[in-house]
This record gives structure tokens, C-alpha cells and sequence, in this order.
């Protein structure tokens, strides 16, 4: 079979999968496009429920039990953010991984993001986070959908291997403390210059929003508050930008 009409109920439910955080948490599904990011979502073990290609397009070599649909190109990018560029979409099964079901290296290194509105800046970090080698990331009180397809687009692929964590933030300062991590928060107050902080022990990097920076219970939580310092007229950096910084510079002791 063949779809063909945008007014096919299938594409609807496609189109609503990508719009509608609510639905997309109360099916336990969301929206994959493009081949790499399918790919790897695939070989990381996320369960593939369709996959949506025209005619013309080659689906990828992997063990899969999707169900495949083809569409016209009309359909197809219809249902797609990027036209011309996805060459297949896919709907997968969400995952619930929980603080108690991470696991951790015995030194390990990880990213707290605090109430980032911006499902963008979430994936961009993500990226950064899977290249760089963290070995999670646990989102405090996030307002932002962790499937909205903003944030796995930004991640290019990078969402699918890391370990992605959602909870309150009294519950992950809990968990850091039993896990004996030193805490090292991004704050402007009392600050120590990030190049100057030993992160060869185990570590977590705590970034809050560009506009409010991290909240209190995270400040009186810290055992170090650390700062990039700026030489030019800016005064702040992007997220992902800061982060990228202070995780290659833990990165760069532990070699």
C-alpha cells in the first residue's frame, strides 16, 4: 500500500506525534527523520513501530520489525522538518531510563542541565556530550520535551547513545550526594575560574538557563562554583557553548 493523500488518518497521527508533546507522552512514541538518526536508534535499541519512505528511497540495512510505509514525496514532506534531506522517517517506541537504572563508571563524569526551556540548546549539548565522552545526562526539572524533535535533530544522533536522565532536582542532588560526586556548578557569585578545578574525581557539571542561571537548592548544593571568564564585550555564552568548554577541559585532565 500506498499513501498518497495528506489527509490520510496515518499522516495526521504523524504530524501530531511531531506537534503535540501530550500525545507523544501518552502513546509512548515520538518522530525520528533522517537516515543517521534512525540508523543509530536502531543499533542503540530503540523498537522501531514504522518506517516511512517513498518509493525511490532505500531503507537502511538493519534488523528492525517495523512496519514499512510507503508514501508519495508529497506525503513525505509533509510529515518532515527537513525537505529533501531525511530520506526516512520513523516512529519509535519511547524509553524510561530512571536514576536508580543508570550506570555509572566508577569515576564518572556527568552533565546536570537545569530548567532549559530550549529543546534546541538540550540537543546541542547532548551533542556535545556524546563526542566528548560524558557519561550522562540528567535534566533537573525541565520544562522541555526530551523526544520534542528539536532536540534529537540538534543532537544529531547523539541523543541515542547517551544515558538521559529526567528528575527533580532534590532528587538528582540526592543521588549525586550518595554517588559522592563533587558537584561544580556554573554560578557568577563566589566563583573559582573553571581552568583551575580538578576534575579528575568524580564529577558532575551543572549548567543552568541562560536567563536565570542555576536556582538555589543547586548553589547550596555545590562544592564548587566555577566560571568561564570573558575578555571581550559579551558577558555570556551559549549553553552548549559553555558546556562544551568546561567538559573538554574535564575531558582534557582525564587524559
Amino acid at each position: 500500500m500506498k499513501i498518497e493523500s495528506l489527509q490520510n488518518a496515518r499522516v495526521k497521527k504523524i504530524l501530531n506525534l511531531q506537534q503535540k508533546s501530550k500525545l507523544r507522552k501518552q502513546e509512548g512514541l515520538f518522530v525520528i527523520e533522517g537516515k543517521r538518526e534512525v540508523e543509530r536508534a536502531i543499533l542503540s535499541g530503540y523498537d522501531a513501530v514504522e518506517l516511512w519512505v517513498t518509493a525511490q528511497q532505500q531503507l537502511p540495512n538493519l534488523n528492525h520489525n517495523a512496519e514499512v510505509v510507503y508514501c508519495s514525496t508529497n506525503v513525505f514532506n509533509k510529515i518532515v522538518y527537513r525537505d529533501g534531506a531525511s530520506q526516512i522517517c520513523g516512529v519509535f517506541k519511547s524509553k524510561n531510563i530512571s536514576l536508580e537504572t543508570t550506570v555509572l563508571p566508577k569515576n564518572a563524569l556527568v552533565i546536570v542541565l537545569e530548567n532549559i526551556e530550549k529543546p534546541g540548546n538540550i540537543g546541542a549539548v547532548l551533542r556535545t556530550c556524546n563526542a566528548l565522552g560524558a557519561d550522562a545526562v540528567l535534566l533537573a526539572d525541565c520544562p522541555s520535551d526530551l523526544y520534542n524533535p528539536n532536540l534529537i535533530r540538534n543532537s544529531l544522533g547523539g541523543f541515542f547513545n547517551l544515558q538521559i536522565v529526567e528528575n527533580s532536582s532534590a532528587e538528582i542532588i540526592s543521588f549525586l550526594k550518595e554517588k559522592e560526586f563533587q558537584i561544580i556548578t556554573t554560578h557568577l557569585k563566589a566563583s573559582t575560574n573553571y581552568l583551575n578545578i580538578d576534575y579528575t574525581k568524580p564529577s558532575a557539571l551543572v549548567f543552568g538557563s541562560e536567563a536565570k542561571g542555576v536556582s538555589e537548592q543547586w548553589v547550596k548544593s555545590t562544592s564548587k562554583n566555577v566560571i568561564i571568564e570573558m575578555n571581550g564585550v559579551v558577558d555570556s555564552l551559549n549553553i552548549s557553548v559553555a558546556a562544551a568548554i568546561i567538559l573538554a577541559e574535564a575531558v582534557r585532565q582525564r587524559y
